[in-house]
């Protein structure tokens, strides 16, 4: 089960995974500095959050595919979003685009390299159930859409 599929539609997830990086730099540039601070409302990430939060999602991903590669019917450890998120007040949302795009092209290089019969390959989720690698995949790209779309939401209008 992938939470995030309906966010792609009939895209291919492989471009959405490769075409992230440039979209998040580009949304980041019109939120601008102090508008990464702010939430769209009560309770919400901030531009700040969301731009960290993928970051590190990145590093898990990174983990995970490469579980799922080498292990037979790997189980994911899942995480608390919410609970990595409490530190990223002082982050640098530049330090998180850099992390974020140099993290995303080596996952990009792997998973052009690796076979199509490996994207049928069973991983297990603990919350979700079985999915395949391809299923990360799909659930990356899902995911950059989901918050592509928050951060979209949050560019000044005069941007």
């Amino acid at each position: 089960m992938n939470p995030y599929a309906s966010n792609l539609g009939s895209r291919d997830p492989i471009e959405v995974v490769a075409e992230t990086p440039g979209h998040l730099k580009e949304l980041a540039k019109k939120i601008g500095v102090e508008g990464v601070e702010q939430t769209p409302a009560p309770g919400k990430w901030s531009a700040r959050k969301i731009l960290c939060h993928l970051a590190d999602t990145e590093l898990a991903f990174a983990f995970r595919l490469r579980q799922a590669l080498a292990e037979t019917s790997h189980v994911i450890q899942p995480f608390d979003q919410d609970n990595w998120a409490r530190i990223y007040d002082g982050f640098e949302v530049n330090a998180a685009l850099d992390l974020f795009a140099a993290v995303r092209k080596w996952n990009m290089i792997l998973i052009r390299a690796v076979p199509q019969s490996t994207f049928s390959k069973l991983v297990i989720h603990p919350e979700r159930g079985e999915m395949t690698f391809r299923t990360l995949v799909e659930t990356m790209a899902g995911h950059d859409l989901n918050h592509i779309r928050q951060l979209e939401g949050m560019v000044p209008l005069s941007a």
